[in-house]
């Protein structure tokens, strides 16, 4: 029989990490997996994937080039471009860089000894969410995420809520480089001379998403009054176009000349007018605010533990975050010594990229090419990079559980065991993926399967293993 000790290792590298690799059950067993868990935060963050020089600001750069030379060419103004032309470069960056960014990010989720690290930062990021659904924000997801998130997952929730809002990924994705104070100066120039594509209105949706889904919640106590003032707070924050001079080009820059005038009141507090400062100082407010806590906590838990989770669980993420000022190691601490996030019941299903990269782990491998990893995620309904809303993907089985997406699942599960099979033990395999976690029934059906391929599939297709 398998002791304590033995199942809570397993349930370490299945639940709070992204699956086993072989041999890691026994080493987290034997270092005590609570230890092992808190061994993985550190001050730095993240771990950063293999990182192509190209930043946020210079693939908007690009972008950009991209944009003035398809125009100029659909105008009858440009010449084909030799191969080695920065317009060409520009434009296979727009082609490569998202695969790229996120088969390094696959690569390192397959094969990193901190599972836990890994997957709390992508809860984050998930959190932060930047779509690639549209093809400027398509470049950005990967700058975004390794910029904005990954060095700030277990510092403070404010520092983390500022860098990803200041950010050029979620300036552009929610539309805020578009938002024109109605009073500002540059409302007044654009009434006397309007310019082609340039609405000049407010632009609401950061501001919404901010309160919505990154702080207090849809139950936060917030109005649509609310949303408006703190949009109308939020102007100024953009990007630098190619007008800017070149050191602001792609790069966040406050424009004055945008920005609403005047006092905001947001959520009952008034904010006297301070430019760039007004809304920063919002931020932090919506940072240290009770229902912010409350709201994304919930979150948490429901990502790590299950669907549903313990009032009491959240009740324990709430208080070390309310202690500590929201010092999100404080949290991840909280949530590794909960003992609620310890029951040996599995109540979470693996949503497509997990289940892809821990069966990537259980046999020890990691994906090749893009083409590993994108068209069975498309399949299953999880595009690269590219969740359908600013709400980013769901945590909730009813999502991933539908009769077509198993069977899709166990079609990529055949497939794969397919390639893989001929030279590995199954018994073994499932044993290092599972380890105490791994039921009798189970177990005889992968010892009497008929080959290898078909025994990998059956561990794959597996309860124990399709849920964490």
């Amino acid at each position: 029989m398998a002791s304590p000790n033995d199942l809570n290792a397993a349930i370490a590298l299945t639940r709070f990490g992204l699956g086993a690799r072989p041999g890691e059950i026994a080493t987290v067993a034997a270092a005590g997996p609570r230890q092992w868990l808190v061994g993985q935060i550190r001050p730095a963050g993240a771990d950063q994937p293999q990182q192509t020089p190209e930043t946020a600001g210079s693939r908007l750069r690009n972008f950009r080039l991209y944009q003035q030379d398809r125009r100029a060419m659909r105008d009858g103004d440009g010449e084909v471009a030799p191969s080695e032309d920065p317009v060409r470069i520009a434009a296979r960056m727009l082609r490569e860089g998202p695969a790229v960014d996120f088969l390094a990010r696959a690569r390192l989720a397959a094969t990193t000894p901190a599972g836990f690290r890994e997957r709390w930062a992508l809860f984050w990021a998930n959190h932060f969410t930047v779509s690639g659904v549209k093809l400027i924000t398509s470049v950005l997801v990967g700058p975004f995420e390794q910029e904005a998130i990954r060095p700030r997952v277990f510092g403070r929730f404010e520092d983390l809520l500022v860098a990803s809002t200041a950010h050029q990924g979620m300036l552009v994705y929610l539309d805020q480089v578009q938002s024109v104070g109605p009073q500002s100066p540059a409302a007044a120039y654009l009434k006397r001379r309007p310019l082609p594509g340039i609405g000049g209105g407010l632009n609401e949706n950061l501001a919404r998403e901010i309160l919505e889904l990154h702080t207090v919640g849809v139950d936060g106590g917030y109005s649509q009054a609310d949303v408006t003032e703190f949009a109308r707070a939020l102007t100024g924050w953009s990007v630098g176009g190619q007008r800017e001079t070149v050191d602001r080009r792609g790069e966040f820059v406050f424009r004055l000349a945008t920005h609403e005038p005047g006092a905001r009141t947001v959520m009952g507090k008034s904010y006297p007018a301070a430019g760039a400062e007004q809304a920063l100082a919002v931020l932090k407010d919506l940072a240290a605010h009770p229902a912010t806590a409350r709201h994304v906590c919930l979150k948490i838990a429901r990502h790590f533990v299950a669907d549903d989770p313990p009032p009491s669980l959240v009740a324990r993420l709430e208080a070390a975050w309310m202690e500590s000022g929201g010092h999100l190691t404080r949290v991840a601490e909280a949530l590794i010594n909960a003992p609620e996030a310890w029951d040996p019941a599995p109540r979470k299903l693996k949503t497509p990229y997990e289940f892809l990269i821990s069966s990537w782990r259980a046999i020890g491998g990691q994906p090749g090419a893009i083409e590993h990893i994108s068209p069975p995620l498309l399949a299953m309904g999880q595009r690269v990079f590219s969740p359908p809303s600013p709400k980013g993907w769901s945590d909730e089985a009813i999502t991933w559980a539908a009769p077509d997406a198993i069977i899709k699942r166990m079609a990529w599960a055949e497939g794969f065991s397919a390639v893989v099979a001929a030279d590995l033990a199954p018994g073994p395999i499932a044993a290092g993926a599972l380890g105490a976690r791994l039921g009798d029934p189970v177990r005889k059906a992968v010892a009497r399967a008929e080959s290898r391929q078909e025994a990998l599939s059956i561990l794959l297709m597996s309860p124990e293993f399709q849920r964490r």
